[in-house]
C-alpha cells in the first residue's frame, strides 16, 4: 500500500509538473512563435535559426540557470524556492518555449496564404488577421504543445538538479526511475517507465483527439 500511493504521488506530480511547465511554454512560445511567423522585420531568418538551435537546449543547462538565479548566493535566493515543483516547473519552462515557439513559427508560416490574402482584402485587423491564421494552423498548434510536453515529461536532468530529487515533495517519475537504476532495483525501473509511458500515452491521445475534432 506504502508503494501504491508513493507511486500515485511520484505520477501526480510527474503530469503537475510537466503539464503547468507545457501550459506556461505554450502560453508563451505560441504568441511568440505567431508573432516573429507572421511579421517581417530585419534580422527575422537569424531570430529563426536561433529559435530553432534552442531546440537542443541542454537540459542540465536549464537546470543549472534556474539553480544559480535561486540558490542562496543567487539573485532570488531570497525566495527559497530551489528544490521545490515551482523551480522545476521554471526549468522546463526553458525547455518548452523555444520548441513550441519553433513549431508555432512554421504552422503559421505554412497557412494557405490565400487566407492571409482573403483577410486582409475583408479590411481585417492586423490582430483579427493573426487570429484567424492561429485558427487556422491549430491542428500545429497542438503538436506543438504535445511535443513540448513530451519533451519534459521524459527530462531527468533540470528536473534532479533543481528538484534534488526529494522523497515525497520533489522526486518525479524520471528521477525516480534513475534513482531505483542506481540501487540496482531494474525490475522497478523498468515497472516505473512503464508507468511513464502510460501517463505519457494517455496525454498524447487526448491533444491527438482534439486535432481530430478540429479537423472534422
Amino acid at each position: 500500500m506504502v508503494i501504491d500511493s508513493a507511486l500515485v504521488q511520484v505520477t501526480l506530480l510527474s503530469l503537475y509538473v510537466s503539464g503547468v511547465a507545457t501550459i506556461i511554454g505554450s502560453s508563451i512560445g505560441i504568441p511568440l512563435g505567431a508573432l516573429i511567423g507572421l511579421s517581417e522585420f530585419g534580422g527575422k531568418s537569424v531570430v529563426k535559426t536561433i529559435t530553432y538551435t534552442l531546440y537542443g537546449f541542454p537540459p542540465v543547462l536549464a537546470g543549472l540557470l534556474i539553480y544559480y538565479l535561486f540558490s542562496r548566493s543567487g539573485p532570488f535566493g531570497f525566495l527559497g524556492m530551489l528544490f521545490t515543483p515551482t523551480a522545476m516547473i521554471l526549468a522546463e519552462t526553458l525547455l518548452v518555449i523555444p520548441l513550441v515557439t519553433g513549431i508555432t513559427i512554421t504552422s503559421v508560416s505554412e497557412v494557405d496564404r490565400s487566407v492571409k490574402d482573403t483577410v486582409r482584402s475583408m479590411g481585417a485587423s492586423h490582430r483579427q488577421g493573426v487570429l484567424t491564421v492561429m485558427r487556422e494552423a491549430w491542428v500545429g498548434l497542438v503538436m506543438a504543445a504535445m511535443i513540448g510536453f513530451g519533451r519534459v515529461i521524459a527530462e531527468v536532468g533540470a528536473a534532479y538538479l533543481v528538484g534534488g530529487n526529494i522523497e515525497g515533495e520533489t522526486r518525479v517519475l524520471t528521477t525516480a526511475i534513475m534513482l531505483e537504476t542506481r540501487m540496482g532495483h531494474f525490475g522497478w525501473a523498468m515497472a516505473l517507465g512503464g508507468v511513464l509511458l502510460a501517463v505519457a500515452l494517455s496525454v498524447f491521445l487526448f491533444l491527438r483527439l482534439l486535432q481530430e475534432k478540429e479537423m472534422l
